[in-house]
């Protein structure tokens, strides 16, 4: 098991449990990633990816989107995906 970074967590949005993300790599629905900072740290597979409130199959780099976390997550905290 290999993880790379894809990008760093700019918000958290804890009424919905949704994160924003902040890519520095490709993220694709389907794709097992972890989340990883100061006081955060699971695994979970992305079900669905959303890019100014419409779902997309796929965020790029530099681009900003909005995924639904099953954990707190904390500005800062860095998003992995597992190969």
């Amino acid at each position: 098991m290999t993880k790379k970074k894809v990008g760093v967590i700019t918000r958290y949005f804890s009424k919905i449990s949704v994160a924003a993300i902040m890519l520095e790599d490709e993220l694709s629905v389907g794709d097992r990633i972890s989340i990883e900072g100061a006081t955060t740290n699971f695994e979970q597979t992305v079900d669905s990816i959303q890019k100014d409130k419409k779902a997309i199959d796929k965020g790029l780099p530099s681009q900003e989107i909005a995924i639904k976390v099953k954990d707190r997550v904390r500005e800062k905290d860095t998003v992995y995906k597992i190969e």
